[in-house]
């Protein structure tokens, strides 16, 4: 888009992790390493990229730290399952975000159609296509702790059909609004997912009442949105090297029509608004009993860790900042990728 081809050469951002770290805590699982060999054992069996560039997803995303920060709590096994699930996530994601399906959203679709047969038909064999394949295995996993319920909502989250609508919208050079983009984004984060990991990584038990309650659900919302929000502030100068606009920054800037630094500090505050709101809806918690009570608690809490864990990732993988120093975070000056640098 034309509009964007002109942007100033650096731009600064607040700590992220001040912000959401208000409500949410920071811990480290110490099985990060086990799970970690584990988990590559496995990846590297599954066909998705050549050598090269299977090494480099493998060493360069740090996928071990992020589980170790978004999962602290679970145990050897379960944290290697969610490893997994990491690589298979962001191995599927760079379909659409960077690689040759990028920009076409049939291509997407046909691989996504693949996928939700595993869901549909979970008796079924094992895929050849190396995304389904590997998401076999880990609903495979799954299965062997998970409550049925959690089993059920892991099954419900949808996730990869957001993809779809993100590739088109790519192809078609189109630039949603702000309040379409962040429903979509909920999606493309794999919110629900992620909630339905974080259930299984403590074997948690939680009635479906409990999600169906509009105080949880804008709860969710919320979390989804603390974790999508940096996440779209930290990519912004990778995704715009790359000529990729489906980012909020951009959104903003188009909707708003302002510039790219008060677009910037437009969204940090609506990340503090919104930690506001989750604040406010926790202290609105209904009770559904005291055990149902203690298992929500520790699920909550699992889910606030995973944000932080998250947040902090965002700027500790060099995905988004290569080549910059994030030792201090408050007021980072982030020099402008040249476009291509990725």
């Amino acid at each position: 888009m034309q509009r964007f081809e002109s942007l100033p050469p650096q731009f600064y951002l607040q700590d992220l992790t001040a912000i959401t770290g208000r409500v949410c805590e920071l811990r480290v699982n110490p099985h990060q390493a086990e799970a970690d060999r584990a988990a590559r054992s496995w990846f590297t069996q599954i066909s998705v990229y050549n050598d090269r560039m299977k090494s480099k997803f493998l060493n360069y995303g740090k996928f071990d730290l992020f589980a170790a920060l978004s999962f602290p709590d679970a145990d050897s096994m379960h944290l290697e399952t969610c490893l997994m699930f990491f690589f298979w996530a962001f191995s599927t994601d760079d379909l659409s975000d960077e690689g040759d399906m990028q920009s076409k959203p049939d291509a997407v679709q046909a691989g996504h159609d693949i996928s939700v047969s595993v869901y549909t038909n979970p008796d079924s064999s094992r895929p050849q296509y190396p995304y389904a394949a590997m998401l076999y295995d880990l609903l495979t996993r799954f299965r062997g702790t998970s409550t049925i319920g959690a089993y059920q909502r892991q099954v419900n989250a949808a996730w990869s059909s957001s993809q779809v609508t993100q590739s088109r919208n790519r192809s078609q050079d189109r630039m949603p609004s702000v309040d379409e983009f962040i429903l979509m984004r909920r999606a493309t984060i794999g919110g629900a997912l992620v909630e339905a990991m974080v259930e299984y990584s403590l074997d948690l038990d939680l009635p479906d009442i409990v999600f169906e309650n509009p105080i949880i659900k804008a709860m969710s919302d919320a979390t989804t949105d603390l974790m999508t929000w940096p996440n779209d502030l930290c990519s912004f100068n990778k995704e715009q090297s790359d000529g990729d606009y489906q980012n909020l920054v951009f959104c903003i800037m188009h909707e708003r029509d302002v510039g790219l630094q008060e677009a910037i500090n437009i969204l940090t505050e609506m990340l503090n608004q919104r930690v506001d709101d989750y604040i406010k809806f926790k202290s609105q918690l209904p009770s559904f009993g005291a055990d149902v009570d203690a298992e929500l608690q520790r699920y909550l809490h699992a889910l606030e860790n995973f944000v932080q864990g998250t947040v902090l990732w965002y700027y500790l993988s060099p995905r988004y900042f290569r080549g910059v120093d994030v030792t201090n975070r408050e007021n980072l000056v982030v020099p402008l990728f040249e476009k291509g640098a990725f």
